[in-house]
């Protein structure tokens, strides 16, 4: 694959308008491979009028999009700003093998139908990113499915299990002796071939994806192909602050959620969290953000940029008025009912579950009552009722409820 020594060698001088769209590519992004290869790309768009094509790949594993998938899309949205064309690959014949990234057991299979219903929900909700006149939307059924059985061997002939194996999450579960099937074996190809297919000028993804986008690139060469660029995104933490934003895990903010859902969840992020956040999610300039964060250091409150952010997500996604709308609802919950001298509990070891921290906060005499409330909708954190058993809560503070008479501020780090 690439060496070292190939990753992004010196770049030479290049026009204004040029350096504006490396800036912009990098901004946020974990990787550029190759930028200088990149740069040139970008040198001949803009002398011949030809805008790059730009692709992003997913999976219709779940019906909703979740602001983890925003990350890539952001810059999907940045690079169609720029005036390039953006395809917005949904991935239905991929979807039937499963991705293995970041997996330590083999995915369990999606049925034909459940791919063809949560794909329906896909580009809608990606369009409240993407300017969907600037975005082409394939499938990748259109050229996996003519490939057939002599097609597939064909494809499996260019690479060899040796440097499959050298994907980091096979090599893993091969030590480990933990079953790795050989469907699972032939997606990363699938996934290159998808950009022989479209003749991707640059491919995005998230970091858990740079073996994948990397075979891409290889086995472009091998059919003739210029070999297309790579950008890797972070994986943005889930409101617990420690796992990969997943709706599987409880820990999501979705993008089509109610504006008063979504704003609540975006406030019990933690502070330090908040910026990261910021930095993935924000259409704030870089100078803003550091702007905010000074003001923070010198002491204003964080929960005032909390706000903002909060603020900003839902406009989004909804409208100024639901924005403003879902502010007012929140310090009207936070407010409402709230005596003045509930105590104040400090806990430790965030994120923690939600039935220890309402047994640690002396809110329930124990877990297995804790999680009994959660199941009669009796708990709310800052007014919101929390219906999710195996939440983990962020560190922050926050007013927690049980039942009609039982409050605490609760202080979580």
């Amino acid at each position: 694959m690439t060496s070292l020594s190939d990753k992004n060698p010196p770049l030479r001088s290049y026009s204004e308008s040029v350096e504006h769209a490396l800036a912009v590519t990098r901004r946020g992004a974990e990787e550029v491979l190759i930028e200088s290869e990149l740069a040139q790309k970008l040198a001949r768009s803009e002398a011949t009028g030809q805008p790059l094509r730009i692709k992003l790949g997913l999976d219709p594993t779940a019906p909703d999009l979740h602001l983890g998938h925003t990350v890539v899309l952001n810059k999907m949205r940045q690079m169609q700003d720029l005036g390039h064309r953006v395809i917005f690959l949904i991935g239905d014949f991929t979807s039937m093998i499963g991705d293995p990234s970041g997996r330590n057991m083999t995915r369990p299979a999606l049925t034909r139908e459940q791919i063809e219903e949560n794909a329906k929900t896909y580009f809608a909700q990606a369009s409240l990113v993407l300017d969907p006149a600037k975005t082409e939307i394939r499938y990748n059924s259109e050229w996996c499915d003519p490939l057939g059985a002599r097609g597939m061997i064909q494809l499996s002939a260019k690479y060899t299990v040796a440097r499959i194996l050298e994907r980091e999450d096979f090599t893993k579960r091969f030590k480990a002796g933990t079953p790795i099937s050989v469907h699972e074996l032939l997606y990363p190809l699938m996934q290159g071939y998808d950009s022989v297919a479209l003749k991707s000028d640059l491919e995005l993804g998230g970091t858990d994806q740079k073996f994948n986008l990397l075979v891409g690139r290889e086995l472009q060469k091998d059919y003739g192909q210029e070999p297309q660029c790579i950008l890797t995104m972070p994986l943005l933490e889930g409101l617990d602050g420690v796992e990969k934003m997943s709706k599987s895990k409880g820990n999501y903010v979705g993008i089509t959620e109610p504006p008063n859902t979504m704003f609540s969840k975006l406030m019990r992020i933690s502070d330090d969290m908040m910026w990261r956040y910021y930095d993935l999610l924000s259409f704030r300039s870089s100078a803003d953000i550091a702007a905010l964060r000074q003001a923070v250091e010198q002491g204003r409150n964080p929960r005032d940029v909390k706000v903002l952010l909060a603020q900003e997500i839902v406009q989004r996604f909804h409208s100024a008025q639901a924005a403003s709308a879902a502010l007012e609802d929140f310090d009207n919950r936070a407010r409402g009912g709230i005596p003045d001298d509930i105590p104040e509990v400090r806990l430790s070891g965030a994120p923690l579950g939600i039935g220890q921290l309402l047994k640690q906060a002396n809110l329930c005499s124990s877990t297995s009552e804790a999680l009994r409330m959660v199941d009669q909708d009796g708990v709310r954190i800052d007014g919101v009722t929390i219906s999710d058993r195996g939440l983990k809560v962020a560190a922050g503070s926050f007013v927690v409820q049980v039942g009609k008479r039982k409050f605490a501020r609760v202080v979580l780090s």
